[in-house]
């Protein structure tokens, strides 16, 4: 039985030398120097924040003046939320009567001058109506 067991563990470790997963074939996986960034269990967060309980293991929590930081805030550089407000006038009936009683109306002046305003001349004396025969 144990034989059995110890022949399938080693067909299985020389499958694994063939059979490699898909982002192990090309790529910086691939290579053979290749070393995982990804920390042991036991290496990650020796000390954490919470934990620590004297004064010589401290954090470190960096400091600046509020002038030098940079805001990273989206809303204060968005040029677009940057117009000056639009002006509202709120017109009652006692201003629209003196602009009225000022409005002075010209037909030639308050209406568009048309963009045909000479007639067409023709010439009716022409062979063929104008046309070549």
């Amino acid at each position: 039985m144990a034989s059995a067991a110890g022949a399938g563990k080693s067909l299985f470790q020389g499958l694994r030398k063939f059979l490699k997963k898909p982002w192990e074939i090309t790529g910086p996986c691939a290579s053979p120097e290749y070393r995982s960034a990804l920390p042991g269990a036991l290496e990650y967060r020796e000390k954490c924040p919470a934990t620590v309980r004297d004064d010589r293991d401290k954090a470190i929590v960096p400091t600046s003046d509020p002038e030098t930081v940079y805001d990273i805030k989206y809303f204060v550089r968005d040029r677009r939320r940057n117009r000056p407000p639009v002006r509202r006038t709120l017109l009652r009936k006692p201003d629209l009567e003196r602009y009225m009683a000022a409005k002075q109306f010209d037909p030639t002046k308050d209406f568009p001058v048309p963009y045909v305003n000479t007639a067409v001349e023709e010439d009716y004396d022409a062979v063929g109506g104008g046309y070549q025969k």
